[in-house]
């Protein structure tokens, strides 16, 4: 893993490509909270702002001794954090002084909270006309979902991809929140368009993801082919039903996985299997969808091959022959991959208070030769710099004890 590096707010990188832009992180889970911290590996500086006592995100996966939790680590970074409590006269004057310093606010709250802390659209472009408001809810605001909340796996489940994920009674749910982390990355894609748009136009806007409709997009292809052809697949597990063979396969010692797409790389599996004329000739195999509709012989033939191999053995031999494949890791052999090591995904967390050990933790998983993304630094104490930031809003030491006192920070 990299070390960790000092954050925008320490260490300003005039290069960063938002160096300049201050976000508010009204956030809570996954969707907002990674929409500002991907916002802050591009250099904006990012504050969060959170209950007196903390979010409940806060304290998911406890990995310190204060409870706070590996969701935290990973939608924290590069922030500053201070404290409010909304529902306190004065609260609303704080947040509007804090808007007006913003270029972008970022909340996935229900509308109706938003509208009563004052961070609803309206309120917001009336102190600052040129403020671009990021929002994720979990069905949009309209139609008869409109008031429901929701989490990732209810935009998995509704998307059709636990039915096809899982087998015919017993829909299966994928581990990694992919539906929350993608809402958010669509989030950062629109506030980056925003940010075009108003450095062209000088106008703010607003920028609305969905839970739901990001489901629907990351399952696109199964949902157009069952719009067109009324297949109604069922589930088969990790077995691929397009093409073959394709699945996860068991080994000596653990599994692997590969995927076969294409004439060209099932013809090279079949000369793995020293077998090429018996494949390449079959009617029932010439083409994708014909071997996943076919898939038996193939995926029994595969199976017996892996298992008379170790998976470093059955690696080696599917990358000599230019077949993708990969060993079904542990989250720990994840973490300890050389090419995880080799590429700088991971940094250490270290100087977090009440860390056993350090917390590796995803940067931002792309490269910018020009204008370089700023890696992680640990994530703000409860209420951190919540002093810092208001006395850049103007508030005097007497006023900031004044509203600690009276409950409001």
């Amino acid at each position: 893993m990299k070390p960790q590096t000092k954050s925008t707010a320490d260490d300003p990188n005039a290069r960063a490509v938002l160096s300049g832009v201050r976000v508010l992180d009204f956030g809570r889970y996954v969707a907002g909270p990674y929409c500002a911290t991907l916002l802050g590996f591009l250099g904006a500086e990012v504050i969060r702002i959170e209950r007196r006592e903390g979010g409940e995100d806060r304290y998911i996966a406890p990995v310190a001794d204060g409870g706070e939790g590996g969701v935290f680590f990973q939608t924290a970074c590069n922030k500053k954090s201070i404290t409010l409590d909304p529902g306190r006269p004065g609260a609303r004057a704080l947040i509007a002084r804090l808007v007006a310093t913003a270029d972008v606010v970022v909340a996935n709250l229900p509308p109706s909270q938003m509208k009563k802390m004052g961070i609803d659209y309206a309120t917001l472009k009336a102190v600052r006309p040129d403020v671009i408001l990021t929002t994720q809810t979990a069905f949009g605001d309209e139609g008869p979902y409109a008031a429901r909340g929701g989490f990732d796996g209810v935009g998995q489940a509704m998307s059709g991809a636990m039915h096809i994920t899982g087998v015919p009674g017993a829909p299966v749910k994928a581990a990694a929140p992919y539906v929350d982390f993608a809402t958010a990355t669509l989030s950062t894609v629109g506030t980056l368009a925003a940010l075009l748009h108003r450095e062209r136009t000088g106008e703010g806007q607003e920028v609305k993801a969905t839970l739901l409709g990001t489901a629907l997009a990351v399952f696109g292809s199964h949902l157009a082919e069952q719009g067109a052809t009324r297949i109604n697949r069922v589930g088969t597990g990790n077995l691929v039903q397009t093409s073959a063979p394709s699945s996860v396969f068991a080994t000596r010692d653990g599994h692997v996985l590969t995927h076969v797409v294409g004439n060209g790389l099932f013809r090279r599996w079949a000369r793995l299997m020293g077998e090429e004329e018996r494949w390449s000739a079959d009617p029932l195999f010439q083409s994708d969808q014909s071997r996943g509709d076919h898939s038996e012989a193939i995926v029994a033939r595969m199976e017996d091959w892996c298992a008379e191999r170790t998976t470093a053995e059955a690696l080696a031999a599917l990358e000599a022959a230019g077949l993708p494949a990969g060993p079904v890791y542990t989250p720990q052999q994840a973490l300890d991959d050389p090419q995880v090591a080799a590429m700088g995904y991971l940094h250490a967390i270290a100087d977090y208070p009440g860390l056993v050990r350090a917390v590796p933790v995803s940067g931002l998983p792309l490269s910018l030769s020009g204008t370089p993304a700023i890696a992680p630094a640990r994530p703000p104490l409860l209420g951190e710099h919540t002093d810092e930031v208001l006395r850049g809003l103007g508030y005097t030491d007497v006023e900031i004890a004044a509203l600690r006192d009276e409950g409001v920070i």
